[in-house]
């Protein structure tokens, strides 16, 4: 079977793996808004989905696409943070 990328989040329960990835998606979304950023495709994607249905080997934070003055602006913080 092919590997696939399923959004998470339309399942009606999450399984431990998924809502960990969906918790640090939202901590990354909180911390990038208080930082005045946004990356607009953020989301939760679960490729290779274990045999049973609902349940994932892992979960991604899918954080997108952004142009390039979100680019810089997320360098800048980032070397801000580190201190450099």
């Amino acid at each position: 079977m092919p590997p696939t990328s399923r959004h998470a989040e339309h399942a009606t329960a999450l399984d431990p793996k998924t809502q960990e990835a969906v918790d640090a998606r939202d901590a990354l979304a909180a911390a990038l808004s208080r930082a005045g950023i946004q990356l607009p495709a953020m989301d939760i994607r679960t490729p290779w989905a274990d045999e049973r249905e609902g349940e994932a080997r892992y979960a991604l934070v899918h954080l997108g696409v952004c142009s390039a003055p979100v680019a810089l602006m997320l360098a800048d913080v980032i070397l801000k943070g580190i201190g450099a």
